[in-house]
C-alpha cells in the first residue's frame, strides 16, 4: 500500500534544524508520498541535500548550448567573461541577502544561460541549486526550501515556462522575497515582450490567456539586466585572450552573428541539416542549403539567386536518392531552409533582394566535404570578374587544381601578378615548367616579389644555379626573408662562407627563426662555439626545435652536460626525436642507465632506428638478449648498418649461427667495416675457412658511397 503524509503545520526541533513530519510504523510497502498544502512532491523535490551544489554543477545540465566538442569531448567551451558580469553577479548576492528574481534577457543564443551558470558558480558556490519542471513544482519547491531551511537557489531557466496562476504569479514572487530564496532565471526577448505587451481588451478567458496577464504582473516589477547576442568590443578582445580553437574560430567567422550564437547555434544548424537528407525529412531544403554551402566554398560571391540553388541542388538531390526520398516541393523546402533558429540565425540567409539568399557561415566554415566538379564549374559560369576568379582559383587551388588553372587563366590574362604567380606554381607543380617559367616571369616583371622568389626555386629545380642564385638575390634585395635564407644555402653549399654568413645574418635579422638556426651551424662549424651557441639560443627560444637540438650537440661536445641534456630535453618535448635518442646517449654515457632506457624507448616507439639499435645493443649488452632481438631486427630491416651487424654479433652468442651468418653478410654488403671481421670469425670457428668472400661481398667501395 502507498502512503501519503500531509506536513502539518507545526514542526519538531531537532539538532542542526527542524523536522516537520515523522512517519513512525513498524513496516511500510510501496513508495511515500509527500504532500505539501495539498500538492504531491515530486521525488526530486522532497530531499534538499539531493540537489546539486552550485559550485559542482554542470553547465550543460543547467541548459547551456552544446558547442562543437574539442579534442577531449568538452563541449563546453572556456568562458568568456561579458560586459553586464558584474551587475548579474551584483544582483544575484544581493537576491541571496534579501530574496527575489534576477531575470538575464536577451536572443536565443546570445549566452543569457551561461552568464548566470558563472555567476552563480563565482558567488554562491556552496547554494544547493533546484530546477523545477514547470509552475507547479516551484511552488512546492519553495515550500520545501521553507520547510527544510536550506540553503538554496531557484533557477528558472526559460521563465516563460513557470509564469502563471499555478506557477510563478505576484503573491510566489513576494513570498520569495519573505523567505530570502534568491531566483536566478533567463527569458528570451521575444518571450519578454509579449508576456509584457500592453493588456488590451479582455480575450477570451483561456488557460494561455490568464498565464500570459499574470505573468505580465511578474515581469513588470523586475528590473531586467539585457544581455545582447552581438558582443561589445571589450567582449571580443577578452575572447581574443581564450585558448580555445573554437572561440577563436567564432572570432574569425561570426560575421553578423554573435559569439555565443555563432558557437551554439552553428553546431545545431549543422547537425539539423544533415539529418534533414532522409526520407520523411526535408531531403530538397538538405540539398538546397548544400548547394549554397558548396557555392560559398568555391568562393563565388554571394547572393545566390534561387534560380541558381535551384539549378545547383538537382545533382546533390539525384545523389542522396532523388525521387526514392520522396523529396518535398521546392517551395516547402525553401520555407524550411530560411526559417529563423536560434535568435536571427537560419540556414539559408535572407539579403536585401528577396529572391536571393546568402548561407549561414557556420556551415560553410564546418564543411569539408569534396565539392563535385559541377559545382565548381557552375560557379565559374556566374562570374567573369577577375578578383573573385582569383578568388575562387585560389579556394580550388589545393583541391582541384585543374579547374584552378581554368579560374587562374583569365585573372592572370588580366594582369593579376599574383594569381600569375600562382598560376605558376601550379603549373610548375604538374611538371609543366616552361609555361610555369613564362608566368613567373611576367609575374616577376611586374614586381611580385614572392614570383621572383618562386622563380629562383623554379630554376633551382631546372639546374640553372646561376641563375637561381641571381634570382634569389633579386628577390632578397627587394625584402624575400625566405628568398635570404635559400641564398644563404646556395652560398654555403658552394663553400661561399662569408656570403652565406651574410645572407643568413639578412634573413636572421628579419626573424627568420631556420636562418638563425644555420647561421649557428655555419658559425659552429667556422669554430666560432661562442657566436654559434648565441645564435643556436636565440633560434631556440622562438622555438625552432633543430636549433634546441644543434644547441644540445655543442654544449655535449664542449664538456657541459647538464646544458647539454636541458637542450635535448626540450627539443625532445617539442617532438624532436634526433633528440631523444641524442638524450638517451648523454644519459647512458654518465651511467643513468634505467632513464637512457626509458628514452630509448620513447625514440624507438617513435621510429627512430637509432634509438632502437642504441637500446639493442644497450639491453644485450645488459645480458638481456630476447628483448634486444627484435629491436635490432626491426632498425636492420630498416636499413641501419650497425643494427645489422649488432643483430649478428647477438645471434652469434646465443648459437644461432646461420642467422648470424646472414646478418653479417647483409651489414657487410652495405658496407660496415667489422662485419666482415665478424662473418671471417663467424666462419673459421665453423671450420668454413676461406668462405667468407663466396658470400659475395667484394673489395669495392660500399653501396652508399657509389657515386
Amino acid at each position: 500500500m502507498s502512503v501519503e503524509w500531509e506536513a502539518p503545520g507545526t514542526s519538531n526541533s531537532i539538532s542542526g534544524g527542524r523536522q516537520d513530519a515523522v512517519v513512525m510504523a513498524r513496516e511500510i510497502s510501496g513508495p511515500i508520498t509527500f504532500t505539501t498544502g495539498g500538492r504531491r512532491v515530486p521525488a526530486y523535490l522532497q530531499d534538499p541535500l539531493r540537489w546539486a551544489l552550485a559550485g559542482e554543477w554542470d553547465a550543460l545540465a543547467a541548459g547551456a548550448h552544446r558547442a562543437r566538442p574539442d579534442d577531449s569531448g568538452d563541449a563546453v567551451p572556456p568562458y568568456v567573461p561579458r560586459d553586464q558580469d558584474p551587475l548579474i553577479r551584483t544582483r544575484l548576492t544581493r537576491a541571496a541577502d534579501e530574496g527575489g528574481l534576477v531575470l538575464v534577457v536577451g536572443d536565443s543564443t546570445a549566452g543569457k544561460t551561461r552568464a548566470c551558470f558563472e555567476a552563480l558558480r563565482a558567488e554562491l558556490p556552496e547554494y544547493r541549486v533546484v530546477a523545477p519542471a514547470g509552475g507547479a513544482d516551484l511552488m512546492a519547491a519553495v515550500e520545501v526550501i521553507d520547510r527544510t531551511e536550506a540553503r538554496c537557489v531557484v533557477w528558472l531557466d526559460d521563465l516563460e515556462a513557470y509564469l502563471g496562476p499555478d506557477g510563478l504569479e505576484p503573491g510566489l514572487l513576494a513570498e520569495l522575497v519573505r523567505l530570502r530564496i534568491p531566483v536566478l532565471a533567463t527569458m528570451r526577448y521575444q518571450q519578454f515582450e509579449i508576456f509584457t505587451a500592453p493588456e488590451s481588451t479582455p480575450a477570451a478567458d483561456t488557460e494561455h490567456a490568464r498565464a500570459a496577464t499574470v505573468g505580465g504582473r511578474v515581469l513588470r516589477q523586475l528590473d531586467t539586466v539585457g544581455l545582447d547576442r552581438v558582443w561589445t568590443a571589450g567582449e571580443l578582445e577578452r575572447a581574443g585572450e581564450a585558448e580555445d580553437d573554437r572561440i577563436a574560430d567564432a572570432l574569425a567567422h561570426h560575421g553578423p552573428y554573435g559569439i555565443a550564437e555563432y558557437l551554439a547555434a552553428g553546431p545545431a544548424l549543422f547537425q539539423e541539416w544533415h539529418r534533414a537528407a532522409r526520407p520523411g525529412g526535408h531531403p530538397r531544403a538538405a540539398a538546397l542549403v548544400t548547394a549554397a554551402v558548396d557555392l560559398a566554398r568555391t568562393g563565388l560571391r554571394p547572393p545566390y539567386p534561387l534560380d541558381l540553388l535551384t539549378v545547383t541542388h538537382e545533382p546533390y538531390l539525384a545523389a542522396a536518392g532523388g525521387p526514392l526520398l520522396r523529396p518535398e516541393s521546392l517551395g516547402t523546402a525553401l520555407e524550411w531552409a530560411t526559417r529563423r533558429r536560434h535568435g536571427v540565425t537560419s540556414m539559408l540567409v535572407p539579403t536585401q533582394d528577396p529572391n536571393a539568399w546568402n548561407v549561414f557561415d557556420y556551415l560553410t566554415d564546418h564543411t569539408h566535404t569534396p565539392i563535385p566538379d559541377m559545382t565548381w564549374h557552375t560557379a565559374f559560369q556566374q562570374t567573369a570578374d577577375a578578383d573573385e576568379l582569383a578568388t575562387m582559383g585560389f579556394h580550388a587551388h589545393r583541391v582541384a587544381p585543374f579547374i584552378a588553372e581554368k579560374f587562374y587563366r583569365p585573372a592572370a590574362e588580366a594582369g593579376r601578378a599574383d594569381v600569375m604567380n600562382n598560376l605558376a606554381v601550379l603549373l610548375a607543380a604538374a611538371g609543366r615548367f616552361e609555361e610555369a617559367e613564362r608566368f613567373q616571369r611576367r609575374a616577376a616583371a611586374a614586381g611580385d616579389s614572392d614570383a621572383v622568389f618562386n622563380l629562383a626555386v623554379l630554376l633551382s629545380r631546372t639546374a640553372r644555379s646561376d641563375e637561381a642564385e641571381a634570382a634569389y638575390r633579386q628577390a632578397a634585395d627587394a625584402g624575400h626573408t625566405s628568398a635570404m635564407f635559400n641564398l644563404g644555402v646556395v652560398l654555403g653549399e658552394t663553400a661561399r662562407s662569408d656570403e652565406a654568413e651574410a645572407a643568413y645574418r639578412q634573413a636572421a635579422d628579419a626573424g627568420h627563426t631556420s636562418a638563425i638556426s644555420n647561421l649557428g651551424s655555419l658559425l659552429s662549424n667556422a669554430g666560432r662555439p661562442g657566436e654559434a651557441e648565441a645564435a643556436y639560443r636565440r633560434a631556440a627560444d622562438a622555438g625552432h626545435t633543430g636549433a634546441m637540438h644543434n644547441l644540445g650537440n655543442l654544449l655535449a661536445r664542449a664538456g657541459r652536460p647538464d646544458e647539454a641534456e636541458a637542450a635535448y630535453r626540450q627539443a625532445a618535448d617539442a617532438g624532436h626525436t634526433e633528440s631523444l635518442n641524442n638524450l638517451a646517449n648523454l644519459l647512458a654515457g654518465t651511467g643513468r642507465l634505467p632513464e637512457a632506457v626509458a628514452v630509448y624507448r620513447r625514440a624507438a616507439d617513435a621510429g627512430h632506428t637509432s634509438a632502437m639499435n642504441n637500446l639493442g645493443s644497450l639491453l644485450n649488452h645488459a645480458g638481456r638478449p630476447d628483448e634486444a632481438d627484435p629491436l635490432l631486427r626491426r632498425a636492420a630491416d630498416a636499413g641501419h648498418i650497425n643494427a645489422m651487424y649488432n643483430l649478428g654479433k647477438l645471434l652469434a652468442s646465443v648459437g644461432r649461427l646461420k642467422e648470424a651468418e646472414t646478418a653479417y653478410r647483409q651489414a657487410a654488403d652495405a658496407g660496415h667495416p667489422s662485419a666482415m671481421n665478424g662473418l671471417t670469425v663467424l666462419l673459421a670457428e665453423a671450420g668454413r675457412t676461406g668462405e667468407e668472400e663466396a658470400g659475395g661481398s667484394t673489395g669495392d667501395a660500399p653501396a652508399s658511397l657509389r657515386r
